[in-house]
């Protein structure tokens, strides 16, 4: 770019004012840049999370651009607040990418040989924070170049749920729903009928990019299998349901045999408590039992109060009998007592009673 200079002087002090153009030549600060040029334009870009962005930016150079290659990519967050951040830089021949801890391990240079002119990267695994302006800087002095990359991170549509909202029966009415899980604004709706046997009601041609499909006074005609598609900008997923309209169930009867199960499961429950606790009482009463007859059991008896109940009993005996038959049977009875049965154990607790015959005789009358 050329442009004048006046410059003017005073010859001698008599002289008048002698004024000159002088042509100098300036030049631009592009024309510094003119000879690196990156070809890629400027745009914006749309992709799914979890998926790679491919983020362009090839550029040429001059034989005029002599200086060492430097290639520096940086991020600028959505988050306005936050700071430019540099996310991977070419420099002295070696690449260092760990600048920003965010992208570590998910941005790298597409080209092997950067000084063919390709800096393009991938920026893998995408995630929502990876959301904002993406600029590419090439220098080789003295040619310097950028351009900028818009990168939008979207959700596409998942997890989709189909189901009515309602009585499916005759004359009710209901709703047919359709949500999805995540997905990113804006979502598109589209209904369809998959059985071909009946037709979609007219009255359903508003609502079937709706996610919610309003039915008034339903009829049979209604049945069928449906589904339910939902898109945004980076994809789309489906689900499907089954409409049954049937005639209107038995109320009453459902509730009756409802109080009646109820009723007979209470009942279930009394007797098994009934039971359990009947159980536990007879066993508590047999423990006092058998505890009261161990305290109660009196000891064996002794050998020798064997013996003397023994001639107890036989003294008794005697002392009812007159003097006359005193004499014999002294002599026979006592002899019968065997003496080995004061040292022998006995075979029972107690002798059986001994029984002895006598006769004597009164008033003419023999007694046996």
């Amino acid at each position: 770019m050329l442009f004048k200079k006046r410059i003017c002087f005073r010859g001698s002090v008599l002289t008048d004012l002698v004024c000159q153009d002088e042509h100098l030549s300036l030049l631009e600060p592009n024309d510094f840049t003119r000879s690196l040029s990156i070809t890629t334009p400027e745009q914006m870009i749309e992709k799914a999370k979890g998926e790679t962005a491919y983020l362009p930016c090839k550029f040429t150079l001059s034989p005029e651009d002599q200086g060492p290659l430097d290639i520096e990519w940086l991020l600028s967050p959505a988050d306005n607040q936050k700071v430019d951040q540099v996310i991977i830089l070419y420099s002295g021949d070696k690449i260092y990418d760990d600048y920003y801890q965010d992208l570590k391990g998910r941005v790298h240079f597409t080209s092997n040989d950067l000084k063919s002119g390709d800096a393009s990267i991938n920026v893998t695994n995408l995630r929502l924070s990876d959301i904002g302006t993406y600029q590419c800087k090439v220098k080789k002095a003295p040619g310097v170049g950028n351009k900028k990359i818009q990168l939008t991170v979207l959700v596409k549509p998942s997890g989709i749920r189909c189901y009515v909202d309602g009585s499916e029966e005759i004359g009710n009415d209901f709703k047919l729903k359709c949500e999805p899980k995540e997905g990113s604004l804006p979502l598109q709706y589209e209904w369809q009928k998959l059985s071909n046997s009946q037709k979609t009601p007219p009255s359903w041609s508003t609502d079937m990019t709706s996610p919610v499909i309003s039915i008034k006074n339903a009829s049979t005609e209604y049945s069928g299998t449906y589904s339910c598609t939902v898109t945004n900008r980076v994809g789309s997923d489906q689900c499907q349901l089954r409409l049954n309209v049937v005639p209107p169930s038995n109320r009453a009867g459902t509730i009756a045999g409802a109080v009646v199960g109820i009723l007979l499961a209470l009942v279930l429950i009394g007797f098994i408590v009934f039971c359990c606790r009947k159980k536990r009482r007879e066993e508590k009463y047999e423990k006092e039992v058998h505890h009261d007859i161990r305290e109660d059991v009196p000891p064996p008896k002794s050998r020798t109060s064997t013996a003397r109940s023994y001639i107890g009993s036989n003294h008794s005996s005697l002392g009812s009998m007159s003097p006359s038959n005193m004499e014999g049977y002294s002599k026979t009875q006592y002899n019968q007592v065997p003496s080995e049965d004061f040292e022998r154990t006995p075979q029972s607790p107690t002798l059986p009673p001994a029984k002895f015959k006598y006769a004597y005789k009164t008033d003419d009358v023999t007694v046996v």
